[in-house]
């Protein structure tokens, strides 16, 4: 990945276990992937529900790779094509190594999970923690039975922090993987009704969400969201693991407490007591759940020994990415309009934080404020009633027109008075061309929905019809 030695050849092959095959050079990196692997990655061929690593072990070998890690029963397929190491099975190689990637390392260990905002929080601290020393965090949106030992099997053993995201669909999986990480410092952003489907109610995914605590380490500390209506819940898990509570919020209790804030169209600006220290910081994106999840972020800056100071001022530069906020301006030069891509991901607490934003969002004289959202799913027996209930969100923003896609979603669009019903379609595929046609110049158009939703296509639809002016506005 980076060339620089990861794993010492004698290092990698006593954490993965297993017998090797041919000489085996130093690794300087770890791959699932041919198609983003580099020379000297030694690549694990996993087998998926889809797809099975062991048909591109070959390729990966031709590319360049220190070895390919595969089941002992398929080793002698690929031992003319360079160095292959045979395991029991393959994943639990990959957690071996992860494992041990742990266990070597002297850095600040922070754990993030939660129903919304875990990429998000785990960006930010990467991004604020970078002037305290050199941060290590998981890439994407790695966070499950795979990404995470991938993850931390990455981890260099020169990172002074690292931060790893961890996610579920279902009881029982964030435990294995707080049990791999190990951290010192474990943020809960917020419980809500994400994934449903799967649980049989909110508590029960608090519960879930707690499972981080059976990996934090001993004496550590729990940091949760004090505005949540799961806190007491998520605090008595804590306080059961022994562990230590800083909590955060506007509420008046909260450890690390939001005294003020201006949210504009661009960025927010905050003002916080984190542990004592009052601070004032720019947060370089818009949005009040940022600005409520800047407070897991700061307190966690403090409880891992990071520069507050030098935090508070490496906000300003944060950014949205793709798909989970990102801005552009397209069409027309004189009087362009704002596209905001919210494509990656949708549940109903993200999407009403995204339907508050686009109410920021500036419009020029004649623009109008357009929310093209697409389904929300695995929210089971509860996805219409949630889908609908998004409509007093649209009212309170002043979303002007309303564009809507999916089963599910027509349960928004036929709650919204006629006047805000833009139009409708059974797939964001047919509701491409009547968003297409419709946008004008000045108008703030956001488009939102779950990634099996398919939202992505219509930005990329609208980029290619009107052009992009300017990224990252």
């Amino acid at each position: 990945m980076t060339g620089l030695l990861l794993w010492p050849a004698m290092d990698f092959l006593d954490a993965a276990g297993g017998e090797a095959m041919g000489d085996l050079p130093d690794v300087t990196g770890i791959s699932i992937d041919t198609r983003t692997l580099e020379p000297g990655d030694a690549f694990f061929a996993i087998r998926g529900e889809r797809l099975d690593g062991h048909d591109y072990a070959k390729a990966a070998l031709e590319k360049g790779a220190s070895c390919a890690v595969v089941e002992a029963g398929r080793a002698g397929d690929f031992a003319d094509s360079g160095c292959v190491i045979g395991v029991a099975d393959v994943l639990k190689a990959l957690e071996n190594v992860g494992k041990a990637a742990r266990a070597r390392s002297s850095a600040k260990i922070i754990g993030v999970t939660g129903s919304v905002g875990k990429t998000g929080t785990k960006e930010a601290l990467r991004l604020v923690l970078a002037p305290s020393g050199e941060v290590y965090a998981s890439a994407a949106s790695h966070n499950n039975h795979w990404g995470v030992p991938l993850s931390l099997s990455r981890f260099p053993t020169s990172a002074q922090f690292g931060i790893f995201e961890m996610g579920m669909n279902a009881p029982g999986e964030i435990g294995p993987l707080s049990k791999m990480v190990r951290p010192q410092v474990s943020i809960i952003t917020t419980v809500e009704p994400v994934h449903i489907g799967f649980f049989k109610s909110v508590e029960q995914i608090a519960d879930a969400k707690a499972e981080i605590f059976e990996g934090t380490e001993p004496g550590g500390t729990a940091v949760l969201n004090r505005d949540n209506g799961q806190y007491e819940r998520l605090a008595k898990a804590a306080k059961d693991a022994r562990l230590k509570i800083v909590s955060f919020g506007a509420d008046e209790s909260a450890d690390v407490r939001l005294v003020d804030c201006i949210c504009e169209a661009e960025f927010s600006a905050v003002t916080a007591d984190i542990l004592g220290d009052l601070v004032t910081y720019k947060i370089g994106a818009p949005g009040r759940h940022l600005v409520q999840n800047s407070l897991a972020v700061m307190a966690a800056v403090k409880l891992t020994g990071g520069d507050l100071a030098r935090a508070a001022l490496a906000y300003a530069n944060l950014h949205a990415p793709k798909g989970r906020g990102a801005r552009m301006k397209i069409g027309d030069e004189r009087c362009p309009a704002l596209l905001i891509d919210e494509s990656y991901n949708a549940n109903p607490a993200s999407m009403r934080a995204a339907i508050a934003n686009l109410a920021l969002a500036p419009v020029e004289a004649g623009g109008r404020r357009i929310a093209v959202l697409g389904d929300m799913l695995e929210l089971g027996k509860m996805s219409k009633e949630l889908h609908a209930g998004l409509a007093p969100a649209v009212e309170e923003a002043g979303i002007d027109l309303v564009f809507a896609s999916g089963p599910d979603m027509a349960a928004l669009f036929e709650a919204l008075p006629p006047e805000r019903q833009a139009g409708y379609a059974g797939s964001a595929e047919e509701l491409a061309d009547s968003v297409i046609a419709a946008v004008r110049p000045g108008d703030a158009v956001m488009v939102k929905g779950s990634l099996g939703s398919r939202m992505g296509p219509i930005v990329e639809a609208l980029k290619v019809r009107y052009g992009v002016l300017e990224d990252d506005v």
